[in-house]
């Protein structure tokens, strides 16, 4: 059942069909399996006098008189005027004229929608009406918001979970008893249900801890499985350091820090040792991890053979090629780098796929282009991906085949604490870069509400009159029906306007490929002044002149994030600024973001982040991105990743090929697991 197509479902025909594919759901397991972002609470209803502007709120009270209805162009607008004891609020609808004959003067009814603030007074609008009867039904209950895209809403993906869970086999749990037993974990088919529906936060936390330990128990499972195929293997690509790097090391216009020094020393070791390389390098932006992995490519250049850099952007694939071309011309250096991205033309990529495989490139720059089956390498000794959790096990792996079990490094700017980076990348061994070059400006940073908002666009017009360029971030792509935060469409719109003769363009996960490209290329080269964008952002490209980056609904995102994002600026000589909009009031949130606002040190942010984070911490603030767990948080959900890391051990201990009988049901699991996540990949 749960692998049959989403459009079997009653009421989803080819084109709704389409929608959901859009958001990755495309047969009825993968919509069990398409979380709530969020939960709505239908809270009791709060007198008028106490409303506060930019919330969902609910009210109760009796309508003053019958609506008026006016047209403007091509809408209907409907306001009322709703009344209690403590003053009058008014409600306003758009395109539903049928309201006009069901809402009379004199009825008394709950209101409940978001709280804007219009002209110096506060309205309502587009709340849905209930009976004092109605609401007294759905009054505390939690209602799911999923994530959604253009013309597929929320109701709609509520219905199909709804039907899907209706219709959906029962599954005999395939978690050893013992362990759930010890570790009070739901059972699976209790859990899959109430994380959709649960009746209060209680119950949501215990399916969610369920599913979380079992999200956290098959990756690491996975890990354990690469880690144990790799260990210690003896590698066919064993170098010798080459002259030309020290040369080229001593020669560059900088120093390279201590911590810089001390990893290349480590993957010298590694490279030479024998022994294939398995190894990460974690460094905040800015730390230096690039000329590094230049270094390590020319040393196996130099050594006869072939390195590969695979980073997640073609943006950042060309500016990584130019760079090194540039860098190699000016040092008389004679390796030859090439370029590899989807949107070349077929005629530059067979002439760059002839070079490969002839050997006349020595280091080839990409995406995931470099995994395609026409790429053909000769000697493939050394393979860098570069934020390899937005590629996945699975693309790394890969890469890795085309070449005879070649050294693989792994870079990462997400600075995540030693103890849970240890686990998270069980199959590497981890070097830090946890010093910045001494010539970096810090970045000046401060929190402030909304009410900010005026200022901060005053401030970006001088820094584009001063030449330089700004990133404002939202955490959504475009309204949602109860989802409160800016979205990145509606503040395009906004911002054109208070910044008039000012290019701002925006960008999102959601666009094309082609699209994004081109858009980063037009901000790359300063085209676009202002870049409206979603966190799709943060692993972007590297754009000196850019000075100012504002945050918009901070509150909304991991202090980790945050950091990454901040790291989009400060690059180049001019000083930046990093500007945190908080649209939130609590005292929490004020205290969370005062860490980012005293610290640019991104591994005490995600130490302290760490301490942070509570159990019932769990909406508004994942770390979207990391590692791409649907439901875990690698902050949040600490101690359950701590736990579940110390019982996989366990297990593998026990039956390290999950033979006993009680873990038959497992193994199936996992290998399921691996072909879904991974591919089929010989882990």
């Amino acid at each position: 059942m749960n692998r049959e197509s989403i459009d079997t479902l009653k009421g989803i025909g080819e084109k709704t069909g389409k929608l959901f594919q859009k958001i990755g759901v495309f047969t009825i397991g993968d919509l069990l399996e398409y979380y709530p972002r969020e939960y709505d609470t239908y809270e009791e209803p709060s007198p008028i006098g106490e409303l506060k502007p930019d919330r969902i709120m609910t009210v109760a009270g009796m309508l003053h008189k019958t609506p008026d209805v006016k047209r403007y162009s091509h809408i209907q607008v409907i306001t009322a005027t709703l009344k209690d004891g403590t003053g009058s609020l008014q409600l306003t609808w758009y395109n539903m004229p049928y309201l006009h004959s069901t809402l009379k003067a004199g009825m008394k009814a709950v209101f409940r929608g978001r709280v804007v603030k219009k002209s110096g007074r506060l309205t309502m609008e587009q709340p849905e009406v209930f009976t004092a009867e109605a609401y007294g039904e759905v009054i505390h209950s939690m209602q799911p918001i999923y994530g959604q895209t253009k013309g597929l809403s929320n109701k709609t993906i509520v219905k199909a979970q709804k039907q899907a869970l209706g219709l959906r086999q029962v599954v005999r749990d395939y978690m050893p008893g013992d362990l759930r037993k010890k570790h009070e974990l739901a059972e699976y088919n209790f859990a899959i249900e109430h994380i959709h529906f649960p009746t209060d936060r209680k119950e949501l936390l215990f399916a969610r801890k369920r599913l979380v330990f079992e999200e956290f128990f098959f990756f690491l499972m996975a890990v354990r499985r690469l880690k144990e195929g790799r260990n210690e293997k003896r590698s066919a690509y064993s170098l010798k350091l080459s002259p030309e790097v020290e040369a080229l090391k001593n020669s560059l216009p900088y120093s390279l820090t201590k911590a810089q020094n001390k990893v290349l020393l480590e993957i010298q070791e590694d490279l030479t040792a024998g022994r294939v390389m398995n190894r990460l390098i974690q460094g905040d932006v800015g730390s230096g991890k690039t000329i590094i992995a230049i270094l390590a490519l020319l040393e196996t250049a130099y050594n006869g053979y072939q390195g590969a850099l695979m980073v997640p952007t073609e943006v950042l694939a060309r500016q990584h090629f130019e760079s090194m071309t540039e860098l190699f011309t000016q040092y008389h250096i004679d390796k030859k780098p090439v370029l590899v991205t989807g949107s070349m033309t077929a005629k530059e990529k067979r002439e760059a796929y002839k070079k490969i495989a002839s050997h006349e490139a020595d280091i080839i720059v990409g995406t995931h282009a470099l995994i395609q089956e026409k790429v053909v390498y000769d000697n493939l000794a050394l393979v860098i991906t570069d934020e390899q959790h937005r590629f996945g096990v699975s693309q790394r792996e890969l890469l890795g085949k085309k070449g005879e079990e070649p050294h693989v490094l792994v870079m990462s700017a997400t600075p995540i604490p030693r103890t849970l980076a240890i686990i998270i990348y069980g199959d590497l061994d981890i070097s830090v870069i946890d010093e910045l070059p001494a010539d970096r400006l810090p970045i000046k940073n401060c929190v402030v509400d909304t009410g900010y908002r005026s200022k901060a666009y005053d401030f970006m017009k001088k820094e584009v009159a001063a030449g330089r360029q700004a990133y404002v971030i939202c955490p959504m792509v475009e309204a949602s029906e109860m989802m409160e935060g800016e979205n990145v469409v509606d503040y395009t719109k906004a911002l054109r306007s208070a910044l008039p003769g000012i290019p701002v363009e925006f960008l999102h996960g959601k666009m094309k490929p082609k699209e994004k490209n081109a858009i980063m290329e037009r901000f790359a080269c300063g085209e676009i002044k202002v870049l409206i964008s979603t966190t799709v952002i943060e692993v972007g490209v590297n754009v000196p002149n850019a000075t100012v980056m504002m945050i918009e609904n901070a509150e909304r995102f991991g202090l980790a994030q945050l950091h990454q994002l901040r790291g989009r600026v400060g690059r180049g000589k001019h000083q930046s600024y990093c500007i945190l909009v908080n649209g939130s009031e609590q005292n929490e949130t004020k205290e969370r973001l005062e860490i980012l606002n005293k610290s640019n040190d991104g591994f005490f942010i995600a130490s302290e982040d760490l301490k942070l984070r509570g159990p019932g911490d769990i909406f508004g603030i994942r770390q979207s991105g990391d590692l791409e767990f649907k439901l875990g948080d690698i902050f949040t959900d600490a101690n359950i990743l701590k736990t579940v890391s110390d019982e996989v051990n366990l297990l593998f201990q026990k039956d390290s090929e999950l033979e006993m009988e009680d873990h038959r049901e497992l193994r199936g699991k996992l290998e399921e697991y691996l072909e879904k996540s991974y591919g089929k990949l010989n882990l």
